[in-house]
């Protein structure tokens, strides 16, 4: 979230950093087996979407109430906005209503709550859990869903190709100079331009060049919602001649797709009032239309794709006697040390999106047993087969039982561990399935030696499905790791081949570690 500061200064931290909104992600639920609580008839359930912030939960919103329904299909659509980088906690709570006094929040009326995490329900699309009552107790078979679905907001852009025949001829002695209009009509009836072509001189069946639009800004990406197109006869005073007008939405301009063409007339309405026979002012016709989807971050976790989360532990000497209360390894019964901290922090966030919560955890820059020689790209559970641990605690535990066993030594040389996972992410793209991205967390206390070969590496991996997050633990002087950021220009490798695409994020823990858990 913060631009380096220049290499001298110590940045500012800034927790303060807004958050990117990825995406809005609309939710909708469903209950099946609710508890009876009338006497007489069912319970008329009501539904209420809690979030989670500085640990208090607030009610964000409520759905209708549905009378008389024990597996209700709330119509209600809540709406969210989703950031990856932060753990949302959201509660749904199940009421039975009375009419008259709203939904009660009486125990007697409570019909069962659930937990779970805005990234949890758009890794899996589609979440079903049990309902609990108060203390943990099931509440009979109840169960909630929830399906998400994205609000594409900036699902791609449009390519589209206009001309017009037989417009009206405005100047005296040659004919008019027309350029084209499209105006995108709000829903307070205002009207926000999205295009102006260039102008056509002397020609009265002027070809426009095509041209590219977002789907945002063309329709705000509702294809129903009315557009205008306005041709001018071009003056260089810039009091233009107005010639025609007509109307249009994005769902009739995709008539145009393949080899079919959709034309308007173009109208002056004051023609048309004064003219008898007047039948338009010339015709607009849009040649082509392509539609270019980008797919967004969501698009790809929603359509099925895990991400995989390799964490690497900076294990040299360094570091300090993990037996000494002054060093980063140490074990402090009360508190975990700066690496157990940020390997939580960034764990927490990814493995919402694993299904089967399985890390795979290294060790770079000790001597291992057996011969105690130096290895650069170890498993921290001592299985050279199967380096995955059980979720988060699982890269805990070994991590802890692995420390007594080995000798902090060093250099602190990455590139074999980036080279390790970037051929894992190598054979998971030649699948073409777009199913796995690999996200490697390298957790060091200070300079990389072989910091060619890491160019070199991070080049190469920039290639394929994978991103790295360099977290610097400790107080040492970073500046060099910032170069492997890429913030201040691009990365190149030694020859001077640039990166593909910016990969590396880095961080020094020393910014964030008193700020609150969010940040």
């Amino acid at each position: 979230p913060c631009a380096p500061a220049g290499m001298g200064a110590v940045p500012e931290p800034c927790p303060q950093a807004p958050l990117a909104v990825l995406s809005k992600v609309e939710l909708r639920v469903s209950c099946k087996h609710l508890l009876d609580r009338d006497t007489l008839n069912k319970s008329d359930p009501c539904v209420l979407l809690l979030m989670q912030s500085q640990g208090q939960w607030m009610e964000v919103d409520r759905s209708e109430v549905i009378k008389s329904n024990l597996n209700p299909v709330f119509a209600k659509i809540f709406t969210v906005d989703y950031y990856f980088e932060e753990v949302q906690k959201l509660r749904f709570e199940v009421y039975d209503s009375h009419g008259h006094a709203g939904v009660g929040t009486h125990d007697d009326d409570f019909l069962g709550g659930m937990e779970c995490t805005v990234g949890q329900i758009v890794a899996q699309k589609r979440v079903t859990k049990p309902l609990f009552l108060k203390y943990g107790k099931f509440a009979g078979k109840s169960t909630i869903t929830i399906i998400s679905e994205e609000i594409s907001g900036n699902n791609g852009y449009v390519e589209l190709a206009f001309r017009a025949k037989k417009l009206d001829d405005k100047d005296l002695f040659s004919k008019s100079d027309p350029f084209l209009e499209i105006y995108r009509v709000d829903d307070d009836r205002s009207e926000q331009l999205v295009y102006r072509t260039e102008v056509v001189k002397n020609n009265l069946s002027p070809v426009w060049e095509p041209f590219k639009v977002s789907l945002n800004s063309l329709c705000s990406c509702e294809e129903k919602r009315k557009l205008r197109g306005v041709v001018w006869d071009y003056d260089s005073r810039g009091k233009h001649d107005f010639i025609g007008e007509f109307f249009t939405t994005f769902e009739e301009m995709q008539k145009a797709m393949g080899e079919n063409k959709v034309q308007w007339d173009c109208m002056n309405p004051k023609y048309k009032i004064k003219k008898r026979n007047y039948k338009n002012s010339g015709v607009v016709v849009l040649l082509d239309l392509k539609i270019h989807r980008v797919y967004s971050f969501l698009d790809y976790i929603m359509g099925g794709c895990q991400i995989h989360f390799t964490v690497a532990i900076d294990f040299t000497a360094s570091n300090g006697d993990p037996r000494n209360s002054c060093s980063l390894h140490y074990i402090n019964p009360y508190q975990p040390n700066e690496y157990l901290k940020a390997l939580v922090a960034v764990g927490e966030i990814c493995q919402d999106y694993d299904s089967d919560k399985k890390f795979s955890a290294l060790g770079f820059g000790a001597r291992i047993p057996p011969k105690y020689e130096v290895s650069h790209d170890f498993a921290i559970n001592f299985n050279p087969d199967n380096d995955e641990c059980e979720g988060i605690q699982g890269v805990v535990e070994s991590y802890q039982s692995c420390l007594p066993k080995i000798q902090l030594y060093g250099p602190t040389n990455v590139a074999p561990i980036i080279t390790k996972v970037a051929r894992v992410a190598a054979n998971e793209e030649r699948t073409k399935e777009a199913s796995q991205y690999f996200i490697l967390l390298i957790l060091t206390d200070g300079v990389v030696t072989d910091m060619a070969d890491t160019r070199e590496a991070i080049v190469r991996a920039s290639y394929l499905p994978m991103s790295i997050i360099i977290v610097g633990v400790g107080n040492a002087d970073f500046t060099d790791m910032q170069i492997l950021d890429g913030d201040d220009g691009v990365l190149r490798s030694p020859k001077g081949e640039p990166v593909l695409r910016d990969i590396v994020q880095f961080v020094p823990f020393r910014e964030f570690k008193n700020v609150s858990g969010a940040a």
